[in-house]
């Protein structure tokens, strides 16, 4: 018998980021990578990465949150305006995932990448080719 949601291979379908405010958080990633906020799903409020994935920020206020890292491919076509919205948010961006490189970009694996912070010191970064891996 065959289901019509039957996947052939692993896929990531959603994660919980935490957050001291998921509002806040979920809208500055979502306007940095020039996507929208979903409709509260439960205490998680999702944003659509358009990949079949989202990333559902849970709200967290009475513990500290340690810090995750999220790496996000996206278009070529897009990534000047991503650094652009950066700027304009002063959120200060690295070429390098330990931050001693602000305000500039690296050019790995023939692509363009950078690192950035989020509100809850989540270490971000977006990069036009994926890593090339051995």
């Amino acid at each position: 018998m065959t289901d019509e949601h039957t996947i052939s291979t692993v896929q990531l379908n959603h994660t919980a980021v935490y957050a001291r405010d998921r509002r806040a958080s979920a809208e500055f990633l979502a306007g940095i990578l020039g996507l929208e906020v979903g409709r509260p799903f439960g205490p998680f409020l999702p944003v659509d990465l358009g990949s079949g994935v989202t990333l559902d920020y849970y709200e967290k206020r009475d513990e500290p949150i340690q810090s995750q890292h999220y790496a996000f491919l996206v278009p070529d076509r897009e990534f000047d305006g991503m650094i652009a919205r950066l700027e304009a948010a002063g959120t200060t961006y690295y070429a390098d995932p330990n931050h001693t490189d602000p305000g500039h970009t690296n050019d790995w694996f023939g692509g363009r990448g950078a690192y950035f912070e989020d509100p809850d010191g989540h270490n971000m970064e977006i990069m036009t080719r994926p890593y090339v891996r051995p």
